[in-house]
């Protein structure tokens, strides 16, 4: 079955079942990843995963972070994330210790 998602090239859609893909994980992956193939596998005649190429531009380093633009540099969004990081920053974490139980009035 060859379908179009969007602007992507044109795809090929195969089914494996779970012990096949099992068997040849490795030979799947390389049909997906240079083959530009999507393989659907299936469990008793039934979809459970897809395995799909990834798509241009989500390669290491083009991530959400990396965006500029989407907000002026004055916004007040900076302004409280810059806050909530120099309070994490001052933040101490309570360690729980044997001295730090407190005793209820039944243990007196």
């Amino acid at each position: 079955m060859v379908i179009m998602r969007g602007n992507m090239r044109r795809t090929k859609e195969s089914a494996v079942n779970v012990a096949d893909a099992k068997s040849q994980f490795s030979d799947l992956l390389g049909r997906v990843a240079y083959g530009r193939e999507t393989i659907v596998i299936m469990r008793r005649g039934r979809p459970m995963a897809k395995l799909v190429p990834l798509q241009e531009g989500a390669e290491e380093g083009n991530e959400l972070a990396q965006v500029e633009g989407w907000l002026a540099e004055e916004d007040p969004f900076f302004t409280i994330m810059d806050e909530i990081v120099s309070d994490r920053r001052r933040h101490h974490a309570r360690v729980l210790g044997s001295d730090s139980v407190t005793k209820t009035p039944s243990q007196d």
